[in-house]
């Protein structure tokens, strides 16, 4: 099932987010342009991923293929969104961190669980 793939992939876009949070260079200035477009072109197709995600993890929600609620689902993409910049730009603090990236994980793991 397409469902499972995305949400695999997107866990281990999660993961790799993670390291680059707890072991990349933040930007010397905000406002570095040449760190944007880096960011932009390095994330722009988990942002892709994740809305596909999100249309096909709410279809099976509707259709009661998993046990999870819609606005879960909602919240998963938004806090995936989050971590994203958070990953780069680092202006959150590491606890704070580790609760969006428990969080996201629990329902991705929940989703491959029911999905199987």
């Amino acid at each position: 099932m397409e469902l499972i793939n995305r949400t695999k992939s997107l866990k281990k876009y999660l993961h790799n987010l993670k390291e680059h949070f707890e072991h990349g260079q933040p930007p010397e200035n905000v406002r570095d342009k040449d760190f944007f477009f880096r960011v932009k072109e390095e994330t722009t197709p988990i942002f892709e991923l994740l809305e596909l995600w999100e249309e096909e993890a709410l279809i099976a929600v509707k259709e009661r293929k998993v046990n999870v609620h819609p606005q879960q689902i909602e919240s998963t993409k938004e806090n995936m969104e989050l971590l994203l910049m958070h990953s780069y730009y680092k202006d959150l603090r590491r606890r704070r961190y580790m609760e969006y990236y428990k969080s996201i994980l629990y329902i991705f793991d929940q989703l491959i669980s029911e999905l199987q």
